[in-house]
């Protein structure tokens, strides 16, 4: 296959921090899908409606002229969120879902959630009122080994809470295990999970490549090849439960590359090119556009966009770092290597 047209896909998870960052890295997002769920782990975090009609105005003004992309606004929830909030978030008709981040899980999660029981009466107006639950599956258990977070959250967490809040609308971001698929495919049709495309073309043998690889660690970090192939096999089932959320997560070189690295790979510059080798290598690609553009709009209630992109199956190489923030740059996965796939100008 040589080009391949596609409805305009979306971004079911993604990062596009604030001010120089977030004009910095939009464009790559704007110029691919038609709307994405944006993470509300700022500086300090999204808590309210009101912070995010204003971080969704700042979204705006930074779009490319003639840009028809919509931003998909999150709360972070925290011990403390009021039930009313959530009936704000509701009513609002631009928060679309909540965010679960465990205390220091990953980056800016400090706020994050401590204990999940003083969240009881806010995830019970969640449920009542179908606003999706977005999960961070892991862990922060210092006596869990890292590469085993994830599964341990799946049984100490997540299937407790479902079994409390039986019809709460949860999406497991980023499933990075074996274990999270099974568990997402065999509940009931309110539990869906996001594939990373990194997820699903690389295994931890990615980071020691002839030496330490900044650039391809990420949380939850990559695990074995037996993983990446139940991810793989979940991505291009054909299954609705699964969908594509990119998890582009941008940071300046210098925090990458550094004694204690952030965490986060920044694929938003072929944000729908990767998921193409990714189905190409697997022989599914009739099965890319549901996956990218279908059961992502059905599970949030959405329609589908009306656009249409086409890829090509051409070559071509990724630059060796792109423009962010004054005195840094941005260091975007396959730097200076080539992608299979092109997103054909329009």
């Amino acid at each position: 296959m040589q080009s391949l047209t596609l409805t305009r896909p979306d971004d079911w998870h993604l990062h596009l921090r604030d001010g120089a960052a977030l004009a910095a890295v939009l464009p790559d997002t704007a110029r691919r899908f038609g709307r994405a769920i944006v993470m509300p782990n700022l500086k300090p975090p999204l808590t309210t409606v009101a912070q995010a009609a204003a971080y969704r105005g700042r979204i705006l003004e930074a779009l490319p002229p003639g840009s028809d992309f919509e931003p998909l606004m999150t709360l972070y929830l925290t011990d403390n969120m009021a039930p009313r909030e959530i009936d704000a978030a509701k009513a609002s008709g631009i928060v679309h879902a909540v965010k679960l981040y465990p205390a220091g899980a990953t980056t800016n999660s400090d706020a994050g959630v401590a204990d999940l029981a003083r969240c009881r009466a806010t995830l019970a107006r969640m449920e009542a009122l179908g606003l999706p639950l977005l999960v961070h599956g892991e862990v922060t258990d210092p006596s869990v080994d890292v590469f085993d977070r994830e599964a341990v959250f799946v049984e100490r967490v997540l299937a407790p809470l479902l079994k409390d809040f039986p019809g709460l609308k949860v999406v497991l971001e980023h499933v990075t295990t074996r274990d999270g698929a099974d568990f997402v495919r065999e509940s009931g049709a309110n539990v869906a999970a996001t594939l990373t495309a990194h997820h699903l073309l690389l295994n931890r043998n990615a980071l020691f490549a002839g030496g330490i690889r900044p650039h391809h660690y990420c949380l939850p970090v990559l695990k074995r090849e037996l993983h990446r192939q139940a991810l793989l096999a979940a991505a291009v089932s054909g299954n609705p439960k699964f969908f594509l959320g990119t998890d582009s997560a941008p940071h300046a070189q210098k925090t990458k590359e550094a004694a204690c690295g952030c965490a986060g790979c920044y694929t938003a510059h072929a944000g729908i090119e990767l998921y193409a080798e990714a189905f190409a290598a697997a022989g599914a690609l009739d099965r890319l556009e549901a996956f990218a553009a279908f059961h992502g709009p059905a599970f949030y209630g959405l329609p589908r966009n009306r656009g249409r992109i086409t890829l090509v199956h051409e070559d071509w190489t990724v630059p060796a770092a792109l423009p962010y923030v004054a005195g840094d740059a941005l260091i975007p996965l396959r730097a200076g290597e080539t992608v299979s796939w092109k997103l054909q100008a329009e």
